[in-house]
């Protein structure tokens, strides 16, 4: 693999920096917008394609494994190709198949199709997290992603919001549709408003990928960082997939009441995320990092002894937004940790393996939710805590090196 020297690119100006902002924060809310949009509307398609609740849930598990293998495609092709390309390509890709699952006519189709959405949306994730890396290392890199988290924090508030909205006036492949719409706004974006952050010079233009994969995999505190937070992101997307059956139809709300909580819990995030950027470089991003994971965990506790215990949405809800809002500290401060040092000629494939850790992860741990089916909330309890303590045990082996 050919190395480089461990610098960044020159630093933006402040006209650009909140550009950026704004640019990579919109990029990296492709996963929840993909996610959260059309969840008040599962237990909705399960009955137009005829289908379970298990099924249904696939359909997040099809868009969360394309995320991930999507990564580990874009991410080392940013390292050879630039930036700029590889995102544009995504981003009609994710528009086009947007509308292919506005027309899809089984749920077999459906999830065939959310998978390459998936695959398409994982080039803005993954790209945006290199380009982080390409301008900043360490504390500041901490900071950008906390800052980024104030962007892509209103995808999972407003994103359940808007699908709830659009369902009272259009059926759910509505939903699909608008996403389409988001997808060609961010091309555009993207193509007006977003300079190369990797030059020719510095791009790793005789690397294979998969040696790359390997060097990286050797190196025992980037893996550490990458597990953990791939494990409390499971955490959260077991409380994604599973949520809109056990709220809804376990707990009996609306799917209006269903988005105002999702939204309440995902502003848990961005107020920790901000707290996270304010305390960086004052305070080890270790200890923020298992700050993040010690509140993920205790949240996990609580929700699998409320539904134990059958207490109902007064304890449940409380769990539930420790288990989310913890995410603020969590996937910043691990994102810094496992890219930061990184060559800039690899840190798109570290930030493909950083994304393959956290959304293969948590597609693999969705659909368990689901797995007794829709009359109980006992699986999502129990995997959200499990995948919690065990984020907090693998970081403390990469707290020890």
């Amino acid at each position: 693999m050919t190395q480089v020297v461990r610098k960044t690119a020159p630093a933006p100006a402040d006209d650009h920096r909140l550009r950026l902002i704004v640019i990579l924060g919109a990029l990296t809310a492709i996963a929840p917008l993909s996610i959260d949009m059309y969840l008040p509307a599962l237990p909705r398609i399960a009955t137009d394609l005829s289908t379970g609740a298990m099924q249904a849930q696939l359909t997040l598990t099809a868009c969360v494994v394309g995320l991930a293998a999507g990564q580990a495609i874009a991410g080392p092709l940013s390292d050879r190709w630039g930036r700029r390309r590889p995102l544009l390509i995504g981003l009609l890709a994710y528009a086009a198949a947007s509308l292919l699952c506005v027309v899809a006519p089984t749920v077999e189709t459906f999830i065939a199709f959310r998978l390459i959405q998936g695959a398409a949306g994982a080039a803005g994730i993954v790209i945006a997290r290199a380009i982080v890396r390409d301008l900043y290392d360490g504390a500041e890199a901490a900071r950008f992603f906390s800052m980024l988290m104030l962007v892509n924090g209103l995808a999972p508030i407003l994103a359940p919001v808007l699908g709830g909205q659009i369902l009272r006036v259009m059926p759910w492949p509505g939903v699909f549709a608008v996403l389409s719409a988001i997808g060609v706004a961010m091309f555009l974006a993207a193509l007006l408003g977003m300079r190369e952050t990797l030059p020719p010079d510095r791009r790793d233009t005789g690397a294979a990928t998969l040696p790359t994969f390997r060097t990286l995999l050797s190196d025992r505190p980037f893996v550490a960082y990458a597990v953990s937070g791939g494990l409390a992101f499971a955490a959260m997307f077991t409380y994604i997939s599973g949520s809109p059956f056990v709220l809804q139809d376990i707990y009996g709300m609306s799917p209006q009441a269903f988005s105002v909580v999702f939204g309440v819990n995902a502003l848990g995030i961005v107020l920790a995320g901000q707290v996270s950027g304010r305390l960086a470089g004052r305070v080890a991003l270790g200890r923020l990092l298992a700050a993040g994971l010690t509140i993920v965990a205790t949240g996990g506790a609580g929700l699998l002894l409320a539904v134990l215990a059958d207490l109902g949405p007064p304890a449940v809800l409380p769990a539930l937004f420790l288990v989310v809002s913890g995410q603020g500290l969590v996937l910043p401060n691990a994102a810094a940790l496992a890219l930061s040092g990184r060559p800039a000629n690899v840190a798109g494939s570290a930030s493909a393996l950083l994304g393959l850790a956290q959304f293969g992860i948590g597609g693999a741990a969705a659909p368990l939710a689901g797995i007794l089916g829709p009359d109980t909330a006992v699986p999502m309890a129990v995997t959200i805590a499990a995948t919690a303590l065990a984020a907090a045990l693998v970081a403390r082996v990469a707290s020890k090196n």
